[in-house]
């Protein structure tokens, strides 16, 4: 794996770092200049541009917008503009190339991913990278199984052309038997797609085709959107399945675009582009919101920040992604960059007796037990998060070949295994096969009975 800007391959991290700082300096500025919301903020806390020079005076800076600040900064702007952009926006709002949303599921849907013509280029050789790792390029078609329209991955269809693979973009929301079909008719080479419905087309594939996941003949599959690959079992589960290799990728709000690598062991996401935001390496403790040391292992809320974008930067965007960070060179590829496993979301995140417990470690923990139970699960909450009161109830699907004489002490090993390595003992709840349905899009972790 390699950098997507060439430059940055022969560099250090400390020149690569130096570099950073010099189009950080120059994107505060920029940010300063032409928006009113950036203005503001600077002003409201009671600091000058110029009197960031480094990484670390911009570290110690407080957060300059969150998810609710860039809402208010959308409502001011159509009001006062005539456009929901954002205050924020830095350009007229005519040179805007594409406009797509977040999904809403905490909210208002916000036009994060609005982005100009340089803005949509800036992707392109992250792509190419992406892609030329599984031998994909000119002439091969890539099965596009995303919500289109004006949703977040449809914002990366015009760098994914860019790189001369024709995207054969089917909107999930027609279902699994439409998707199929358009397989069956294009025989794409490459599928996108979110874990869940990697996961649910193994099972729809011999139904509706009366052939296997294999025998789609996919050199790659890159999956967004949700935690699985970095689940052991679920990767080895679907590259056994697809008889290709599963990639994990990213693309934060801030531009950075983060690919695993081609290993059988998930050795996280590799950021390509130190050059478009400072993504991963701008960490917050998620309960304090101060800044945290970066070193191999770290973990905590990722901040984003555009180094480069010109229509609709972030700076210090707290993005409620919980991450785990390691600087060390990658084992398998040798990449030298920084390497990102998303733990979680600051709001998913629940408190029991006192810790911190984040769903995506529960199913981690779950799947170590694939073959008895499905891997599949459900948080049942009876009250709002994030506290819960004790026993945690988990609602976990058996698998197809479970037998009832094993119940007993498959549930003694979970509750083993979740308390050894969460202090957790719940109350497991169990549920037959295939009664926890995968979604086409994101596959809900909880159960919410308030």
């Amino acid at each position: 794996m390699r950098y997507a800007n060439e430059i940055y391959n022969h560099m250090s991290q400390d020149e690569i770092r130096s570099h950073q700082e010099q189009l950080l300096i120059r994107q505060i500025k920029y940010c300063y200049d032409n928006s009113v919301y950036y203005k503001n903020k600077f002003r409201e806390i009671g600091v000058e541009p110029g009197e960031i020079r480094s990484l670390e005076d911009f570290y110690n800076l407080p957060i300059l917008m969150d998810k609710e600040q860039e809402r208010l900064s959308q409502t001011e702007s159509m009001e006062k503009e005539g456009h929901p952009f954002g205050m924020h926006l830095c350009s007229d709002p005519a040179d805007v190339a594409i406009t797509a949303t977040t999904s809403g599921t905490t909210g208002l849907p916000t036009f994060t991913y609005t982005l100009g013509r340089a803005d949509l280029d800036m992707l392109n050789d992250a792509m190419k990278v992406m892609f030329g790792q599984a031998g994909l390029g000119r002439g091969d078609r890539v099965l596009f199984a995303h919500a289109l329209g004006i949703y977040a991955t449809s914002a990366l269809l015009p760098p994914l052309k860019s790189t001369g693979v024709l995207p054969i973009d089917v909107d999930v929301r027609g279902g699994a038997e439409m998707i199929l079909k358009f397989a069956r008719m294009t025989r794409p080479n490459a599928a996108m797609m979110t874990p869940s419905l990697a996961q649910h087309l193994i099972d729809r594939i011999p139904e509706v085709l009366g052939c296997t996941p294999r025998d789609l003949g996919l050199k790659a599959l890159y999956v967004v959107g949700e935690i699985g690959v970095g689940i052991p079992e679920i990767k080895q589960k679907m590259e056994e399945a697809y008889g290709c290799r599963v990639y994990d990728w990213i693309g934060p709000v801030g531009q950075t675009l983060a690919v695993s690598c081609d290993s059988d062991i998930y050795h996280g996401m590799h950021a390509l582009t130190p050059d478009t935001d400072l993504y991963p390496l701008d960490l917050i403790d998620p309960d304090t919101k101060k800044p945290l040391r970066i070193e191999d292992g770290v973990v905590g809320e990722a901040i984003y920040t555009s180094l480069r974008r010109q229509t609709l930067p972030v700076l210090r965007y707290a993005s409620g992604d919980i991450v785990k960070v390691h600087t060390a060179e990658c084992p398998c590829c040798g990449f030298k960059g920084a390497r990102v496993k998303v733990v979680g979301r600051s709001d998913d995140m629940l408190i029991i007796k006192g810790v911190n417990v984040y769903p995506s470690a529960i199913k981690e923990i779950v799947n170590e037990f694939r073959g008895k139970v499905s891997g599949e699960m459900r948080i049942v909450l009876n009250t709002p998060p994030p506290r819960v009161e004790p026993p945690l109830n988990l609602k976990i699907e058996l698998s197809a070949n479970y037998g009832e004489d094993e119940l007993s002490q498959l549930e003694s090993d979970i509750k083993k295994a979740l308390h050894h390595k969460l202090r957790l003992t719940p109350n497991i709840q169990w549920a037959p096969p295939g009664s926890l349905p995968l979604a086409v899009a994101k596959t809900p972790l909880f159960e919410k009975n308030y």
